[in-house]
């Protein structure tokens, strides 16, 4: 069975009912993938693909299957020799090679991880990889565009492959349980969600990709598919032109804008906001969300373990109310140490559920398709920021907005 690294438990991404169930699962799977090969010591084969100076191996995913006792690291791919190099030392993998076409040709692994922050290969990657039969772990952003996440889905489905993106808050144990207290009645009936980007020197269109997809994937959690978006994309004062379109920083395709607002409709009257705005950053503290609540509202501040706070209703002093944020009293990961917060552990809890996923024949928590509509909800604020009217959800344009 795998281990999580640095993590209270093993599996900690996962309630205690679900993770038994997915450690069952996970056994089951050892077996029978054990059985089917022709030695009994076989392992499931894993290989990483990077690129040093061109999205590198994103948040330390070039150590995501080391210490599995049931999974072999068989090689890394990177153009770059030197940072090849490296890579093979910090994910003790057996072969390297310069071209992961010729990597996956050879190797046939089971496990893929595309690593690169940077998107622009992404589809190219993903596609090889599951024509060579191998299950995907691909960072975030997903893809460039939707129609490029369209065919990766499309393929994983016809291979009955399974794919994570890795948006790892959507596991950590305190949001899995917000989840089930929401809809316990917690919060009462959840009115609206508020959440902003980091609003740093990447505020507006580059935040919207890079950050908000952790938070569009966040909403699509607690509240649904969106219906619709509206949205106000300004670029120094000016509302968007496809003229406004720019290189972002890193290759993660076209952006637009400095300040941006947007709004979506979900199912139930429920609208949820978007923003990020550079001189909104001090006012609006760290990166994360709110849930408005009948009852009480929960704000969640954004690490691979989320902070959450709620805010109860207070006894009226005059003509204000004494209302306070306060740590959540039920969030299981409030005693954690600073160590079971960690990268790492996020991304093991990822990769646990992956691998049970694999086993049950189902969509990971952290599927492609949840990848896909995150990443849709960014490119939505694209088009109706563009269009100056709300755009439907899901969109008919599958290319990206900001494109020609």
């Amino acid at each position: 069975m795998s281990t999580c690294g640095p993590c209270p438990f093993p599996g900690a991404g996962l309630t205690r009912r679900r993770f038994l169930a997915a450690s069952l699962a996970v056994a089951g799977f050892w077996r029978l993938t054990l059985l089917t090969r022709a030695a009994s010591s076989a392992k499931l084969r894993a290989a990483i693909i990077g690129h040093t100076g061109h999205g590198n191996y994103g948040h330390d995913h070039d150590l995501i299957f080391k210490g599995r006792e049931n999974i072999e690291v068989a090689a890394v791919t990177d153009p770059d020799e030197a940072g090849r190099a490296k890579a093979v030392s910090r994910s003790e993998a057996l072969r390297s090679y310069a071209d992961y076409g010729e990597m996956l040709a050879k190797e046939k692994p089971d496990l893929l991880c595309i690593a690169p922050r940077w998107t622009d290969q992404h589809h190219a990657m993903a596609m090889a990889g599951l024509q060579a039969g191998a299950h995907l772990y691909v960072e975030k952003p997903f893809t460039q565009t939707l129609a490029e996440a369209d065919e990766i889905l499309a393929e994983a489905r016809k291979r009955r492959r399974k794919i994570v993106v890795a948006h790892q808050m959507r596991l950590a144990p305190n949001i899995l349980q917000l989840k089930q207290s929401r809809e316990q009645g917690f919060l009462g009936e959840l009115l609206a969600i508020r959440a902003h980007g980091k609003q740093d020197s990447r505020a507006g269109g580059e935040d919207l990709i890079v950050l908000g997809v952790h938070l569009f994937d966040l909403m699509r959690f607690f509240a649904g598919d969106p219906q619709w978006c509206t949205a106000r994309v300004l670029q120094d004062g000016h509302e968007i032109t496809l003229a406004d379109a720019r290189p972002a920083t890193e290759k993660i395709g076209p952006v637009a804008g400095n300040d941006i607002t947007a709004e979506f409709a979900f199912p139930n009257g429920l609208r949820g906001g978007f923003a990020s705005r550079a001189k909104y950053r001090e006012a609006a503290g760290p990166w994360g969300m709110e849930l408005l609540g009948s009852k009480r509202s929960a704000k969640i501040l954004m690490e691979m373990v989320p902070r959450i706070y709620v805010l109860e209703p207070g006894a009226w002093a005059g003509q204000a109310r004494a209302d306070q944020w306060r740590p959540w009293p039920e969030d299981p990961t409030l005693k954690w140490p600073e160590s079971a917060r960690s990268l790492a552990a996020a991304n093991a809890r990822v990769v646990d559920e992956w691998l049970a996923a694999i086993a049950q024949d189902r969509e990971p928590e952290c599927g492609g398709e949840a990848g896909m509509r995150a990443f849709e909800m960014a490119m939505a604020v694209f088009a109706a920021g563009l269009a100056r009217t709300r755009v439907e959800i899901p969109l008919a344009r599958r290319q990206h907005p900001l494109g020609a």
